[in-house]
Protein backbone atom coordinates (compact mmCIF):
# COMPACT_ATOMS: atom_id res chain seq x y z
CA UNK A 1 0.00 0.00 0.00
CA UNK A 2 2.63 2.46 1.06
CA UNK A 3 4.69 1.80 -2.21
CA UNK A 4 1.50 2.32 -4.41
CA UNK A 5 0.80 5.97 -2.65
CA UNK A 6 4.30 6.74 -3.49
CA UNK A 7 4.23 5.74 -6.80
CA UNK A 8 1.20 7.67 -6.94
CA UNK A 9 2.64 10.40 -5.10
CA UNK A 10 5.49 10.76 -7.83
CA UNK A 11 3.07 10.45 -10.89
CA UNK A 12 1.41 13.53 -9.59
CA UNK A 13 5.04 15.33 -8.81
CA UNK A 14 6.09 14.26 -12.66
CA UNK A 15 2.40 15.51 -14.52
CA UNK A 16 2.91 18.95 -12.63
CA UNK A 17 6.40 19.75 -13.77
CA UNK A 18 5.49 18.06 -17.32
CA UNK A 19 2.21 20.97 -17.68
CA UNK A 20 4.60 23.69 -16.39
CA UNK A 21 7.48 22.60 -18.72
CA UNK A 22 4.41 22.87 -21.18
CA UNK A 23 2.93 26.13 -20.54
CA UNK A 24 -0.51 26.61 -19.28
CA UNK A 25 -3.16 24.94 -21.01
CA UNK A 26 -5.09 27.09 -23.94
CA UNK A 27 -8.35 29.08 -22.79
CA UNK A 28 -11.79 27.78 -22.77
CA UNK A 29 -14.00 28.88 -25.76
CA UNK A 30 -16.29 31.88 -24.84
CA UNK A 31 -19.89 30.86 -23.52
CA UNK A 32 -22.29 30.80 -26.50
CA UNK A 33 -24.25 34.31 -26.93
CA UNK A 34 -21.59 36.17 -25.21
CA UNK A 35 -20.56 38.20 -28.50
CA UNK A 36 -17.78 39.04 -30.27
CA UNK A 37 -14.24 38.51 -28.53
CA UNK A 38 -12.86 41.94 -27.14
CA UNK A 39 -9.94 43.32 -29.20
CA UNK A 40 -7.17 43.92 -26.32
CA UNK A 41 -7.05 47.73 -25.76
CA UNK A 42 -3.09 48.92 -24.70
CA UNK A 43 -2.78 52.30 -23.74
CA UNK A 44 -2.09 54.00 -26.96
CA UNK A 45 1.50 55.69 -27.19
CA UNK A 46 1.93 59.04 -25.56
CA UNK A 47 0.76 61.92 -28.03
CA UNK A 48 1.20 64.97 -26.15
CA UNK A 49 -1.09 66.74 -28.84
CA UNK A 50 -3.54 64.86 -27.79
CA UNK A 51 -5.11 65.42 -23.87
CA UNK A 52 -6.64 62.54 -22.34
CA UNK A 53 -10.29 64.67 -22.04
CA UNK A 54 -12.99 62.28 -22.84
CA UNK A 55 -15.42 61.72 -20.07
CA UNK A 56 -16.98 58.81 -21.73
CA UNK A 57 -16.50 56.57 -24.80
CA UNK A 58 -18.99 57.92 -27.28
CA UNK A 59 -21.40 54.15 -27.11
CA UNK A 60 -21.73 51.91 -24.27
CA UNK A 61 -19.96 51.17 -21.13
CA UNK A 62 -17.00 49.50 -22.57
CA UNK A 63 -18.05 48.39 -26.06
CA UNK A 64 -16.16 45.60 -27.74
CA UNK A 65 -13.42 47.25 -30.48
CA UNK A 66 -13.42 45.21 -33.75
CA UNK A 67 -10.96 47.17 -35.69
CA UNK A 68 -8.04 49.68 -33.94
CA UNK A 69 -6.47 52.53 -35.36
CA UNK A 70 -4.23 51.43 -38.31
CA UNK A 71 -2.51 54.76 -39.35
CA UNK A 72 -2.00 54.60 -43.16
CA UNK A 73 2.07 55.39 -44.22
CA UNK A 74 1.21 57.85 -46.34
CA UNK A 75 -2.49 60.33 -46.95
CA UNK A 76 -2.75 58.47 -49.78
CA UNK A 77 -1.81 54.65 -48.32
CA UNK A 78 -4.47 52.49 -46.91
CA UNK A 79 -5.55 52.10 -43.54
CA UNK A 80 -7.99 52.34 -40.88
CA UNK A 81 -8.16 56.06 -39.72
CA UNK A 82 -10.23 55.78 -36.17
CA UNK A 83 -11.55 52.94 -34.50
CA UNK A 84 -14.99 50.43 -34.79
CA UNK A 85 -16.90 49.77 -31.61
CA UNK A 86 -19.14 47.19 -31.73
CA UNK A 87 -23.17 48.58 -31.13
CA UNK A 88 -26.38 47.54 -31.86
CA UNK A 89 -28.28 49.74 -34.17
CA UNK A 90 -30.56 52.49 -32.40
CA UNK A 91 -27.84 52.66 -29.55
CA UNK A 92 -27.26 56.16 -28.37
CA UNK A 93 -24.16 57.91 -29.90
CA UNK A 94 -22.30 60.38 -27.02
CA UNK A 95 -20.12 63.11 -27.43
CA UNK A 96 -17.13 62.08 -25.30
CA UNK A 97 -15.97 65.43 -24.34
CA UNK A 98 -17.32 69.28 -24.24
CA UNK A 99 -17.46 71.31 -27.75
CA UNK A 100 -19.65 72.32 -30.75
CA UNK A 101 -21.37 70.68 -33.74
CA UNK A 102 -18.98 71.65 -36.85
CA UNK A 103 -20.98 68.90 -39.00
CA UNK A 104 -24.84 66.78 -39.04
CA UNK A 105 -25.60 65.62 -42.29
CA UNK A 106 -25.12 63.14 -44.74
CA UNK A 107 -21.92 62.25 -46.50
CA UNK A 108 -22.02 59.39 -49.81
CA UNK A 109 -25.82 58.44 -48.14
CA UNK A 110 -23.91 58.09 -44.74
CA UNK A 111 -24.72 59.57 -41.16
CA UNK A 112 -21.88 61.86 -39.83
CA UNK A 113 -21.50 63.86 -36.84
CA UNK A 114 -18.50 65.70 -36.07
CA UNK A 115 -17.69 67.77 -32.94
CA UNK A 116 -15.11 70.29 -32.47
CA UNK A 117 -13.71 69.79 -28.91
CA UNK A 118 -13.36 72.77 -26.50
CA UNK A 119 -9.77 74.15 -25.85
CA UNK A 120 -8.07 71.94 -27.73
CA UNK A 121 -5.58 75.01 -29.79
CA UNK A 122 -5.85 75.80 -33.35
CA UNK A 123 -6.89 73.59 -35.22
CA UNK A 124 -8.69 72.10 -32.78
CA UNK A 125 -9.31 68.19 -32.38
CA UNK A 126 -11.94 67.05 -34.10
CA UNK A 127 -14.27 64.19 -33.36
CA UNK A 128 -16.25 62.47 -36.26
CA UNK A 129 -18.84 59.90 -35.38
CA UNK A 130 -20.66 57.88 -38.27
CA UNK A 131 -23.29 55.81 -39.24
CA UNK A 132 -25.25 58.45 -36.80
CA UNK A 133 -28.98 59.75 -37.30
CA UNK A 134 -28.34 62.82 -36.07
CA UNK A 135 -30.24 64.80 -33.59
CA UNK A 136 -27.86 67.53 -33.35
CA UNK A 137 -27.54 70.51 -35.53
CA UNK A 138 -24.30 72.38 -36.48
CA UNK A 139 -23.39 75.18 -34.22
CA UNK A 140 -24.62 73.42 -30.87
CA UNK A 141 -22.72 72.92 -28.03
CA UNK A 142 -22.63 69.68 -26.37
CA UNK A 143 -21.20 68.54 -23.00
CA UNK A 144 -19.49 64.93 -22.82
CA UNK A 145 -21.71 62.50 -22.41
CA UNK A 146 -24.84 64.70 -24.31
CA UNK A 147 -26.48 61.93 -27.18
CA UNK A 148 -25.64 63.57 -30.59
CA UNK A 149 -27.29 60.47 -32.39
CA UNK A 150 -28.07 57.23 -32.97
CA UNK A 151 -26.47 54.59 -34.59
CA UNK A 152 -27.44 53.70 -37.92
CA UNK A 153 -26.80 50.02 -39.30
CA UNK A 154 -23.37 50.27 -40.97
CA UNK A 155 -23.88 48.10 -44.31
CA UNK A 156 -20.68 46.23 -44.75
CA UNK A 157 -18.08 48.17 -43.08
CA UNK A 158 -18.34 45.94 -39.80
CA UNK A 159 -18.45 42.98 -41.36
CA UNK A 160 -21.75 40.51 -40.06
CA UNK A 161 -21.97 42.79 -37.03
CA UNK A 162 -22.87 46.71 -36.55
CA UNK A 163 -20.68 49.11 -35.07
CA UNK A 164 -19.85 53.35 -34.72
CA UNK A 165 -16.56 54.23 -36.76
CA UNK A 166 -15.30 57.08 -34.40
CA UNK A 167 -12.25 59.08 -35.71
CA UNK A 168 -10.46 62.07 -34.21
CA UNK A 169 -8.01 65.04 -36.51
CA UNK A 170 -6.41 67.99 -35.56
CA UNK A 171 -6.50 70.01 -39.06
CA UNK A 172 -6.29 67.06 -41.91
CA UNK A 173 -4.54 65.30 -39.59
CA UNK A 174 -5.95 61.85 -38.32
CA UNK A 175 -4.91 60.48 -34.90
CA UNK A 176 -5.60 58.23 -32.59
CA UNK A 177 -9.21 58.73 -30.83
CA UNK A 178 -8.19 56.17 -27.71
CA UNK A 179 -5.51 58.83 -26.95
CA UNK A 180 -8.78 60.50 -25.83
CA UNK A 181 -9.59 58.52 -22.75
CA UNK A 182 -7.99 58.76 -20.04
CA UNK A 183 -6.71 54.97 -17.78
CA UNK A 184 -9.60 54.74 -15.88
CA UNK A 185 -12.45 54.80 -19.21
CA UNK A 186 -9.55 52.65 -21.05
CA UNK A 187 -9.09 50.25 -18.61
CA UNK A 188 -12.72 49.78 -17.95
CA UNK A 189 -12.91 51.43 -14.61
CA UNK A 190 -16.13 51.86 -12.65
CA UNK A 191 -19.29 53.54 -13.76
CA UNK A 192 -19.46 56.97 -13.57
CA UNK A 193 -22.20 59.56 -13.99
CA UNK A 194 -21.93 61.46 -16.62
CA UNK A 195 -21.73 64.22 -18.45
CA UNK A 196 -20.05 65.89 -15.38
CA UNK A 197 -22.82 68.62 -15.20
CA UNK A 198 -25.13 67.34 -13.65
CA UNK A 199 -28.07 69.70 -14.58
CA UNK A 200 -27.10 68.78 -18.96
CA UNK A 201 -28.35 65.24 -18.58
CA UNK A 202 -29.13 64.14 -15.21
CA UNK A 203 -28.41 59.91 -14.95
CA UNK A 204 -26.54 59.50 -17.87
CA UNK A 205 -24.14 57.05 -17.60
CA UNK A 206 -20.82 55.79 -19.45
Amino acid sequence: MRVNRCARMWQGILLGLALTLLGAPAPAAPARGAGPPRAPVSPPAADPSVPALARAWPVGVRPFVLRGWEPPATAYSRGHRGVDLAALPGAPVRAVAPGRVSFAGRVAGRGVVSVELSDTGAPPLRTTYGPVRASVHKGDDVLAGAVLGTLEAAGAHCGPTSCLHWGLLRGTVYLNPLSLLPPWLLNSGPSRLLPLDPTAAPGIRP
